[in-house]
């Protein structure tokens, strides 16, 4: 890559003035300036901090270093490394104790690295290519042989799911072919946009969070996102309890890799 433009690009798309950079950065505009003019090679400790004062993501800062002629600074683990023993045990907690919610974890890419018991409620039905550690869950929501069928409120719902995906352009056109024809409706949807699905426990209204690594200094530790589904009602809240009821609290998977 070409450092003096990436650089501006980034620092453009957040947009941020030179002078606002270059304050965060501990640095001055004319600095700045002929960095990104090419005049000047920052060290690598000035890379550094101008990734850091863009909030850039661990996968880009180590580009941005890259670019700049500078080994990565941020580590990219596999999942199944000793090193991330830890966030192994601490998932596995995570999504046992969300229960009898659905939870599940994903990459970056959207594809499913463990989900709980839970999880399958809401899956029930698809086809068996779309589930499983690996498959991607933006694809199975969205696919017709996927959510789709069983998702009420499709329009707002894949709203909700292609905005995510401005990172990930060959998917999000992918799955935007599926529902080309859907326009979410102008009416008030209150405090969030729900998930409504239809299931063998009757409609279940779900809203849901999104939970990251805030402090992670690995890339793939810091790309992982951790969706917990939770009841919108009463009535919901009383269906996913009851279909928690015989089934054992345990993870249905988990799928370590390279990210």
């Amino acid at each position: 890559m070409d450092f003096p433009r990436t650089l501006r690009e980034r620092r453009t798309r957040r947009h941020l003035s030179q002078l606002d950079l270059a304050l965060r950065a501990g640095t001055t505009q004319r600095h700045l300036s002929f960095i990104e003019c090419g005049r000047s090679l920052p060290g690598r400790n000035m890379v550094v901090r101008l990734a850091e004062s863009l909030e850039l993501p661990l996968r880009e800062r180590n580009e941005l270093l890259l670019a700049a002629g500078y080994a990565p600074a941020y580590p990219e683990s596999r999942l199944d490394d000793p090193v991330l023993a830890p966030v192994r045990t601490a998932i596995d907690h995570i999504l046992r104790g969300h229960l009898p919610y659905p939870a599940l974890v994903v990459d970056r890419g959207g594809d499913l690295i463990a989900a709980n018991a839970a999880f399958d409620l809401i899956t029930e039905g698809a086809a068996p290519d779309l589930l499983g550690p690996g498959t991607n869950v933006y694809r199975l929501a969205l696919h017709p042989d996927g959510l789709a069928p069983r998702i009420l409120n499709l329009a707002e719902w894949a709203h909700h799911i292609l905005a995510r995906l401005d990172h990930l352009q060959e998917l999000r056109t992918e799955l935007a072919g599926y529902v080309p024809e859907l326009e979410p409706s102008a009416g008030l949807l209150g405090f969030a946009v729900p998930l409504r699905l239809q299931s063998s426990h009757g409609e279940l209204r779900l809203m849901t969070t999104v939970t990251t690594f805030a402090t992670a200094v690995d890339v793939t530790l810091a790309e992982l996102k951790l969706e917990a589904f939770l009841p919108a009602d009463p009535a919901t809240a009383e269906a996913l309890s009851a279909a928690a009821e015989p089934a054992a609290p345990a993870v249905t998977g988990q799928a370590p890799g390279n990210m």
